[in-house]
C-alpha cells in the first residue's frame, strides 16, 4: 500500500470519528466513551477502507499486466512524474520554512574562516524558528495586557478560586438531595413526619425483638430513659446502629443492611422515645448522657446589697 492510500484511509477514519462525535457526542464526554460500540463500527470501516484500497491496487496491477511494453513504459514514466509531484505543495512549504541552501549552492554562503579544514556557513535562522519567536513575543504582550494591565479576564489563580467556589456550591446542592451521603459527622436529627414514619417501620421490622415496640427494652437496653451505654444524641445513636454495639454482647452492625438515610431515620425515631413511659421499662443501663452542645442553664445572680461604710447610725 502506497503513502497516498494510507493517507486517504487515515483521513477517512478521522472524518468518521468526528462525525460520530458530532452526532452522538454529549457535553463533557466522548461519544466513544458513551457508546463503546463505536469502536467496533470504526474497526469495520477501517477494514472496508483497507480492502477497497487493496482491491483498487490489485485491479491496477492486473490492468498493468495487460498493457503492451510501450504502454507500460509510458505508464511507468507517468507514475514516476506523479510521485515526484506528490505532496509537492507540502514539500515546497517545508523547504521554505527550513530556509536551508541545497548542498550544491552552499558555496554561496561559505565564510572565509577555516578551522583546521572545518569551514563555516553563513546560514540564516530557519524561518519557522523566527516566526515562532515573533509569535511568542506577540503572545506575551497580549497575555500581559489582558490579564495584568487591563484585567479583562481572570488569571489562572482567580479562575481556580472561582471554580472551587462553584464546585463547593454544587456539592452543597448535591448533598441536599443525596441522602445516602450521610455519615456520623453529618447526620442530623430528623423531625419530619415522613422520616419518623419510615424510621418507625424500620424499627418495628428489625428492633422490637430486643427493645420492644415502645422502646422499654428487653434483651436490649431501655431507650426511653437518659442512660446510654454508648452515648446518646443523634450522632452516637447513628454510630451505634451503623457500627454495632459492644463486642460479644451488643447488637450487630446494620450498615450492610440499611442505607445511611434509613439509619438516620431509625436513629431519629429512637430519639423520639426519650421522655416517654413504656409499659414495662427495663432497669437503666449505662450512664446519664448530657448533650455537650446543649445550652447551659445559668443560675440567676444573687442580688447584692451595697452598704455605705461611711454612713453613721445614731441610736436613741
Amino acid at each position: 500500500m502506497n503513502k497516498s492510500a494510507l493517507f486517504r484511509i487515515i483521513i477517512f477514519m478521522i472524518l468518521a470519528l468526528v462525525l460520530f462525535e458530532l452526532v452522538a457526542g454529549k457535553e463533557g464526554t466522548w461519544a466513544v466513551q458513551e457508546y463503546p460500540l463505536i469502536w467496533l463500527i470504526l474497526g469495520v470501516l477501517f477494514l472496508c477502507a483497507y480492502l477497497l484500497e487493496t482491491s483498487v491496487k490489485t485491479l491496477e496491477r492486473v490492468l498493468y499486466n495487460t498493457l503492451s511494453d510501450e504502454a507500460k513504459e509510458r505508464y511507468d514514466a507517468a507514475t514516476i512524474a506523479r510521485k515526484e509531484q506528490e505532496f509537492a505543495g507540502i514539500k515546497k512549504t517545508y523547504a521554505k520554512m527550513l530556509g536551508s541552501k541545497p548542498i550544491e549552492d552552499e558555496g554561496e554562503i561559505e565564510l572565509d574562516h577555516n578551522y583546521d579544514g572545518i569551514r563555516e556557513l553563513d546560514n540564516n535562522l530557519p524561518p519557522w524558528w523566527v516566526y515562532l519567536f515573533y509569535a511568542t513575543i506577540l503572545f506575551g504582550v497580549v497575555y500581559l495586557t489582558k490579564y495584568h494591565v487591563f484585567d479583562i479576564a481572570p488569571d489562572q489563580a482567580e479562575e481556580y478560586l472561582q471554580e472551587v467556589a462553584v464546585a463547593e456550591k454544587e456539592i452543597e446542592e448535591y448533598k441536599k438531595t443525596a441522602k445516602n451521603l450521610i455519615d456520623v459527622n453529618t447526620v442530623t436529627l430528623l423531625t419530619d413526619a415522613s422520616d419518623l414514619k419510615a424510621g418507625k417501620s424500620i424499627f418495628q421490622d428489625n428492633c422490637i425483638a430486643c427493645h420492644k415496640a415502645d422502646g422499654g427494652g428487653g434483651i436490649g437496653p431501655n431507650l426511653t430513659d437518659r442512660h446510654w451505654i454508648l452515648g446518646g444524641g443523634i450522632k452516637n445513636v447513628f454510630n451505634t446502629i451503623s457500627e454495632g454495639g459492644r463486642d460479644g454482647k451488643g447488637m450487630v452492625s446494620w450498615k450492610a443492611d440499611l442505607s445511611p438515610s434509613e439509619m438516620a431515620q431509625v436513629a431519629s425515631y429512637v430519639m423520639s422515645f426519650q421522655g416517654t413511659t413504656p409499659a414495662e421499662p427495663k432497669e437503666a443501663e449505662g450512664e446519664i448522657w448530657e448533650d455537650p452542645d446543649a445550652p447551659k442553664d445559668v443560675a440567676p445572680a444573687t442580688p447584692v446589697t451595697q452598704v455605705d461604710s461611711t454612713a453613721v447610725t445614731f441610736n436613741d
